[in-house]
């Protein structure tokens, strides 16, 4: 059973609302399969091309342990992607561009102090 974190919580709320104002439609959240999970499934209608994006969303309330860009590990990257591999694998009607895109927010109590998005983080 998986322990549900409040501040991830509202992290992902507040990173839905930003993808949202960027032309981003938001698909799915927290998809799991067994080796992993993805926290945002959204396309990017922004781009020329619509474009399938898998986003990590990494939320901090401080700047103390390292931003929060810096949590995402070889193994959490490695864990995406397969798991975005799967997900396109058994959802063939999304587009066919793909990207690994990282949302790092940083709170001040329930506000965003700042949020940031990072583009294509596995060159995949």
């Amino acid at each position: 059973m998986k322990i549900v974190n409040p501040i991830a919580i509202l992290g992902e709320d507040k990173a839905c609302e930003y993808l949202k104002k960027l032309g981003f439609k938001i698909i799915e959240r927290n998809f799991r399969k067994g080796y992993g999970e993805i926290d945002i499934v959204a396309i990017d209608q922004s781009e020329k091309e619509k474009v399938l994006v898998f986003v990590e969303v990494k939320t901090r309330t401080s700047n103390s342990y390292g931003s929060p860009l810096e949590a995402i590990t070889y193994w959490k990257l490695k864990s995406l992607i397969k798991t975005a591999q799967y997900y396109k694998m058994t959802h063939r009607n999304l587009p066919d561009a793909l990207r690994i895109d990282a949302v790092s927010v940083l709170l001040n109590g329930n506000n965003v102090e700042s949020i940031e998005l990072t583009r294509n983080i596995s060159g995949f």
